[in-house]
């Protein structure tokens, strides 16, 4: 039988999948704005009138990484989950698409769907809040961290959706995960720095944790050191490597 290559069609029906998925619709696009509006008001009244700039800033920066998470942890584990439960990749590969050919449409349609809802995310809240402008480079850095982010939580749910092949356990762990990520890196209205040491010393293995304490101090061409933020990066990549490749032998075995 002649493989079927990536195709716009393919990557067009995972995008599809993506956007009839109302969970991922509501914590993906909509959550994060509606975070970031919350606390810039709750700001108003809290911080002093000369750091509000920088405040809802750093703001914006941490309510950005809810999209990859919601995203790509939770929605494409859920999604993934219940296209094994019902054997799916099974069916497609019957019909000429081999799993990598698949992997590849479902990467680029989820990240696609992260970057047009960043975009939408910016644009809502450039008129919502007072944002700085962040220098080019500093811009860079930050986007390229979003999506080695995304890239991580792709092969995370990846794993642990391969693991379980079911959506119940698969969607529990991902959500546990989701809202864990939340409340470590500072994302809950609780800045990593307020958390007790242990709790902080456990938000410092996440890369969550650098972007949203830490951004905000090269924002608008600061200096900043990014060896721990780099160890993290490397540190929780390494991690999800290692689930997806249990993930992989545990496959096998069962096939």
């Amino acid at each position: 039988m002649k493989r079927k290559k990536l195709n716009w069609y393919l990557i067009s029906y995972e995008l599809r999948n993506i956007t009839g998925n109302i969970f991922v619709i509501f914590f993906g696009v909509i959550f994060p704005i509606m975070m970031s509006a919350l606390f810039s008001v709750i700001f108003k009244t809290e911080v002093p009138e000369n750091m509000y700039a920088e405040a809802i800033t750093g703001l914006f920066i941490t309510m950005s990484m809810i999209i990859p998470m919601a995203v790509l942890l939770m929605g494409y584990a859920a999604n993934y989950s219940q296209e094994l439960e019902k054997d799916i990749p099974l069916r497609m590969n019957l019909f000429g698409f081999q799993e990598k050919t698949m992997l590849a449409a479902k990467l680029v349609a989820y990240l696609i769907f992260t970057t047009a809802a960043f975009i939408l995310y910016a644009v809502v809240d450039s008129f919502l809040l007072d944002l700085q402008v962040p220098k080019p480079a500093s811009a860079l850095c930050f986007i390229a961290a979003l999506y080695v982010l995304s890239a991580i939580f792709f092969i995370l749910a990846h794993g642990f959706a391969t693991i379980f092949r079911k959506f119940g356990p698969t969607y529990a762990v991902s959500m546990f995960l989701y809202f864990g990520f939340m409340i470590l890196c500072g994302m809950m209205g609780i800045t990593v720095d307020q958390l007790p040491s242990g709790l902080k010393a456990i938000a410092k293995v996440f890369p969550m944790s650098y972007i949203s304490s830490d951004f905000i101090t090269f924002w608008q061409g600061g200096t900043y050191n990014f060896v721990p933020m780099i160890q993290s990066f490397l540190f929780f990549g390494a991690v999800s490597s290692i689930i997806l490749i249990l993930s992989i032998r545990k496959n096998q075995r069962a096939l």
